[in-house]
């Protein structure tokens, strides 16, 4: 992408919007931080996340997704696209404090939308603030609309052994490991046909950023969940965040589910981590209900916006764990 200037109507600012390089990766963290962290009121805004980082980890995994907005040589904000096959998400996108209301977040939503027509993606979305009508008011300009809560839980880790049989996708052989990435991908079409997460499996995966937990049956993969583990990662410290998770669709979901949960618990509990988060949408009534039962309990709350303004795979019966942020 050529870094595109363009004279705001409303706020008489040069914005130029252009690939985020490396070397502003720690700017942009800050002013993430600093966004987020002033938006819902904390003390010291910068100690939002801990040391849990989206910034890098998201970058690395796919530069040509990551955007910056500049202003008179300094840089001001980010965003960050997702693909995912068929199904695509952005963020976070963040700003500056003292160029908030000034057509920054504006910009910085076109390239990401000219990415998901290049990706052909069937479903693109968001989370964001559910309170926050400026908020969404910005999204729905794009075409995207607010539909059900996604909830971001978590509980404590319990030392646990279970006995279920699963792998982590780590100790899977190189000479195996597309095969298995490949039997995953059917696994997630079954869900919602395109849906690809193989991105993030080899985004974990090479730069060590936790593990893949699966679970295989004679059918093949049933179930598995991307996991952050850890400072430096979506996670943070003590923690293991399941950013995608998903269970085969049929009559053992449901049962399979609670397996999946309790796999992801283990491997929290062999590296002594205290916390496991997770996040499910509310449209996906059982397994936000079966969280609930398995001691869950909601941290943060926010909508989910989607384009079109369909249910995708956020709905009743489906079994997936993810929240789009």
């Amino acid at each position: 992408m050529k870094p595109q200037t363009k004279l705001d109507d409303t706020t008489n600012l040069d914005i130029t919007v252009r690939p985020l390089r490396e070397t502003e990766l720690s700017t942009a963290d800050t002013i993430m931080r600093l966004a987020f962290g002033t938006f819902i009121g904390l003390p010291d805004p910068m100690a939002f996340m801990g040391d849990a980082n989206y910034v890098r980890t998201r970058w690395i995994a796919n530069p040509a997704a990551a955007f910056a907005a500049e202003v008179a040589g300094e840089l001001v904000g980010s965003n960050f696209a997702t693909n995912w096959g068929s199904v695509g998400f952005f963020g976070p996108l963040t700003i500056r404090p003292d160029f908030w209301d000034r057509g920054v977040g504006k910009r910085l939503m076109e390239p990401v939308m000219d990415l998901f027509a290049q990706w052909e993606t069937r479903h693109a979305g968001l989370f964001t603030f559910a309170q926050s009508q400026k908020h969404v008011g910005l999204y729905q300009k794009f075409g995207f609309w607010p539909r059900f809560l996604t909830a971001l839980m978590s509980k404590p880790v319990e030392p646990v052994k279970n006995n279920w049989q699963w792998t982590r996708f780590s100790e899977v052989p190189v000479s195996d490991r597309e095969a298995v990435l490949s039997a995953c991908r059917e696994m997630t079409d079954l869900i919602y046909e395109g849906l690809d997460v193989r991105h993030e499996m080899r985004a974990v995966a090479d730069q060590s950023l936790g593990d893949t937990v699966l679970l295989t049956d004679d059918r093949g993969v049933i179930a598995l969940a991307v996991c952050h583990i850890g400072p430096g990662t979506e996670a943070g410290s003590g923690v293991c965040y399941v950013k995608f998770g998903a269970v085969r669709p049929g009559p053992t979901a449901a049962e399979n589910f609670g397996r999946l949960l309790d796999v992801c618990e283990e491997m929290a509990s062999t590296q002594q981590l205290q916390r496991l988060v997770a996040g499910v949408n509310t449209a996906r009534h059982e397994a936000y209900r079966q969280m609930l039962n398995r001691g869950f309990h909601t941290d943060v709350q926010g909508v989910v916006m989607s384009k079109p303004n369909e249910a995708g795979y956020n709905q009743p019966g489906v079994y997936v764990i993810d929240d789009w942020r």
